[in-house]
């Protein structure tokens, strides 16, 4: 079975819309937006886009730090009068980091395939 190159650019769209409506809200946003992240990193694999890698290195990024958020989460947070110090908030760096990457990335696609 092949994908055509239009269910290709459906599914790299597709990830670009959900990973902005998760946006709107950041924390139960991230379970649209990590899924969304990957989604877009495939489409830009099979649509051979430039930074297709960089796609991949930000998805990870934001699927490490949305697993911490949710896990520190469940455990009652970190810092004031939770048993987990504050220093556990730099496992949620990563989420912030690939959003901006990705962020970043679709700005760049975006510019450079507009014709001035």
């Amino acid at each position: 079975m092949t994908i055509t190159e239009k269910n290709k650019t459906r599914l790299y769209r597709l990830g670009i819309i959900f990973f902005f409506i998760g946006t709107l809200d950041p924390m139960e946003g991230s379970l649209l937006i990590a899924p969304a992240s990957i989604m877009i990193a495939i489409g830009s694999y099979l649509l051979q886009k430039k930074y297709w890698k960089y796609y991949v290195a930000d998805s990870v990024l934001i699927a490490i730090g949305v697993f911490f958020l949710w896990f520190l989460s469940s455990l009652g947070g970190f810092g004031g009068n939770s048993r987990l110090s504050i220093w556990w908030g730099l496992t949620l760096v990563p989420y912030p980091l690939g959003w901006l990457l990705n962020i970043i990335l679709l700005s760049i696609s975006y510019f450079k395939s507009k014709k001035y």
